[in-house]
């Protein structure tokens, strides 16, 4: 036995390598092309046959080896046609860059249609790009004329990657929905361990900023649930999915629910406090969740080595000791206690029900439909037919769209580039618009933030490039470091772009060093890389700004219309009973997928310049409680179950109506950036004058479930208040320009003091939210 030992520990880190796949595609596809040029005699067609297996992979999206390679036979059409322009133009001066840049704000414009199309419209770009600096050598190596082998070995390159990679999947299926429900149940077991630390009986503990912390890590939690639900959802066929896909639907499906149930919230935390400070009541609610995070990361490991998940029996054990204590809390509270002790009853129903749907994703074949689930269907948002993805770029065709303005700002970029190239004459200037296009990005803060990265990375390139020349003048070993650094380009672009940006350089170097002298483009490289990286800056800082501010009223009008949404939803399914049906899960993912991209465009203002942001305290605020109605929202709906009809039954559901109609008249007046009137809600009155029996036994599972109602719709209605006011003070002050909220010009605070403070601590709030990670809890004794 124990020789098997070593055999299974290299099965699993094999399992672990392939998790990297696209990097080792790259390798596979570079180190095929550089042996077969090598073979063949031609070192020459390395550079473009590299640079087209770049451009392909960029133009990669994840798919089904169907999906892919309809994908691939479309990218292939894209660049041959880009690659015959550039051929057909070179040389035309100002006819060529004209042509170019129109190319280029269509091909921008096609993003609108889907990621998919997004990530061939950027590669094609780049493809174009390369395609124009090989034109550039092909002519000053051979004279001026039409020299097509260079984008028929641009397009070659791009096939041999592309046919590396529907084999791929077609052999390889499932392993990028595991590799991102790897990544989801990560980020919730982060989310959940945070939300932990919420329940601590400390007073003067700053609520709000761990709210604000938490709102950034649902972010994160809502863009894995998004990602693991595209690659779900572009494997399913006609019949229903079998196998490894079916139980990695049921798994998402089981993380949908884990998410409602852990980012609900059942009364004001800081109450909670204040009534069982003298008890160890919350620190047993902490243990259990913190628990239940730990499960999360637990099946995270078990999916990404592929090994049966088994709940442990701490949770169970730390859910039976809170109901001690909760039974032991009944009997011995005080009057404050007694009141707040239903929220703690019921979050630890919440809990239980939580533990119950992580001990689901034990059940090997279909985990989700073990918990009785029948709806199983996923929505999809893609284009339905050529005239929807039509219809999607003309709505972008305005001012307003923050597409449109990329896409005017990265044409009027290239153009001034290849106007600098013009007038200073720089050898190898075409670097300059490759260059800008890398870097010009829709956001300001990712567009600087790059700037840096690509000036220092290519930097880096250049003397570690340099380095490896001088030591290993040897052809064979710089093919070698090219082949690893396009690999290490592919591993770190997402993350860490400073280090991909050096890898890119030294293959440029390295090829370049097989034909000719690269020690030459030492100096142009450089030169180039400062020029684009400052014209991208500038234009991102002066051609139709995309200011966060500007458009943060839409934004928060969206979220209000989908919590709305969201509240009708789950008030509909009081009269028939809990289902998970389509239309519930959509309802409630748009109103997290909505409140994300408040939590997000908040953060992103925050990277913008100080005149760009100004009130950006009140835009925090407004993002820490619009996450806070949604918990609220979320714990209606972690409960929602059929009720009997009566009076009281009939008034829940008046409020729960009333409440949807002020969040859409919310959603009317910021969008229209004037303030607004709160809703007449007279079901909210008859709430609050409502005295429920405060002693009601626990095993009144129906008044129990009233009274939760009840506490959650007030909380509802409170946060719709606090809302409401952030909205006038927004929108009372708000300039033409912004069209909606905007900061007072000697930005002072609302009434309340809350908002001046929050401004200040708005930089370091939105840190938080960023990381995520800020605060993070250890581990409870």
């Amino acid at each position: 036995m124990d020789s098997l030992l070593p055999i299974d520990a290299l099965r699993q880190q094999w399992r672990l390598l392939f998790h990297h796949a696209q990097p080792l595609r790259v390798l596979l596809a570079l180190a095929s092309l550089m042996a077969g040029a090598r073979l063949a005699g031609h070192q020459e067609a390395v550079i473009p046959l590299f640079l087209g297996t770049i451009a392909s992979a960029l133009a990669e999206t994840d798919d089904s080896w169907r999906g892919r390679l309809r994908a691939l036979l479309v990218t292939l059409g894209c660049f041959s046609a880009v690659g015959a322009v550039v051929q057909a133009l070179f040389g035309l001066s100002w006819v060529f860059i004209a042509v170019f840049c129109l190319v280029a704000f269509g091909l921008t414009l096609l993003g609108a249609i889907g990621a998919r199309y997004k990530a061939i419209a950027y590669g094609t770009l780049i493809l174009a790009m390369y395609a124009t600096i090989s034109a550039e050598h092909a002519v000053a190596a051979h004279g001026p004329g039409r020299h097509w082998h260079e984008p028929v070995l641009l397009v070659a390159g791009a096939a041999w990657y592309g046919l590396i990679s529907v084999l791929w999947c077609a052999v390889f299926p499932s392993q990028p929905v595991q590799a991102r429900l790897v990544r989801l149940f990560r980020e919730l077991g982060e989310y959940v361990r945070y939300k932990a630390s919420l329940f601590e009986p400390l007073r003067g503990v700053d609520v709000e900023r761990k709210r604000l912390a938490l709102a950034g890590l649902n972010a994160r939690v809502v863009a894995a649930l998004n990602e693991a639900k595209e690659a779900i959802f572009s494997r399913l066929g006609p019949r229903a999915p079998t196998g490894r896909l079916a139980r990695y639907r049921g798994l998402y499906l089981i993380a949908q629910d884990v998410h409602e149930r852990a980012s609900s919230s059942h009364e004001d935390y800081n109450a909670l406090a204040d009534a069982f400070f003298h008890s160890d009541l919350l620190y047993r609610c902490r243990r259990v969740l913190w628990l239940q995070g730990e499960a999360c990361t637990r099946l995270a490991h078990s999916v990404e080595r592929r090994e049966p998940f088994v709940m442990d029996g701490q949770s169970v054990q730390a859910l039976a000791e809170l109901r001690s204590a909760i039974a032991h809390a009944r009997a011995t509270a005080d009057a404050a206690g007694r009141a707040r002790l239903p929220a703690i009853e019921a979050l630890a129903r919440n809990l239980a029900l939580l533990d119950g749907q992580l001990a689901g994703a034990s059940h090997t074949a279909h985990p989700s439909a073990r918990l009785g689930r029948t709806d199983m269907s996923l929505f999809d948002r893609s284009a339905r037919d050529w005239r929807d993805a039509l219809a999607r770029v003309r709505r972008q065709l305005t001012v307003r769209s923050p597409l449109f303005r990329h896409a005017v700002r990265l044409s009027v970029a290239l153009a001034a580039g290849y106007g600098v190239m013009h007038a200073v004459q720089l050898p190898e200037g075409y670097w300059i618009m490759l260059t800008t296009i890398f870097v010009c990005q829709p956001g300001y803060g990712e567009t600087i933030a790059r700037m840096g990265q690509r000036v220092a990375g290519t930097a880096l390139g250049v003397v570690a490039g340099w380095a490896l020349i001088e030591l290993f003048p040897q052809p064979l070993l710089q093919s070698v470091f090219a082949v690893v650094a396009g690999v290490v380009f592919f591993a770190n672009r997402s993350t860490r772009y400073l280090l991909a940006t050096a890898a890119m350089t030294l293959l440029v170097l390295m090829c370049f060093n097989q034909i000719t002298d690269s020690a030459r483009l030492i100096q142009p490289r450089l030169i180039d890389t400062a020029i684009g990286s400052l014209i991208a800056g500038l234009a991102v800082l002066l051609v139709l700004p995309h200011w966060q501010a500007r458009r943060l009223h839409e934004i928060a009008a969206q979220a209000m219309r989908h919590h709305a949404a969201y509240l009708r939803q789950i008030a509909s399914q009081y009269d028939s009973g809990a289902r998970d049906d389509l239309a519930y899960r959509l309802a409630r993912r748009n109103a997290h997928n909505s409140d994300a991209a408040l939590a997000t465009a908040v953060t992103e203002m925050f990277r913008e310049p100080g005149f760009a942001r100004r009130r950006a305290g009140v835009a925090v605020r407004f993002v820490i409680q619009s996450h806070t109605l949604l918990s609220y929202l979320s714990a209606l709906g972690a409960h929602r179950a059929a009720l009997p009809d009566g009076t009281r039954v009939a008034l829940l559901r008046d409020a729960a109506a009333q409440a949807a109609t002020a969040l859409e008249q919310l959603a009317a007046a910021v969008e229209a950036g004037t303030p607004g009137q709160g809703a007449d809600a007279p079901a909210r009155r008859q709430l609050a004058a409502w005295a429920g029996d405060a002693d009601a036994r626990e095993a009144d599972e129906t008044e129990a479930r009233l009274r939760l109602m009840r506490t959650e719709l007030l909380l509802v209605w409170v946060q719709i208040d606090v809302l409401q006011q952030h909205a006038v003070d927004w929108l009372a002050v708000a300039e033409p320009a912004a069209g909606g909220m905007a900061e007072r010009a000697d930005g002072t605070a609302s009434p309340d003091g809350a908002v001046g403070t929050m401004a200040q601590q708005g930089p370091a709030l939105a840190a938080d939210a960023q990381s995520g990670r800020a605060g993070l809890p250890g581990k409870p004794n």
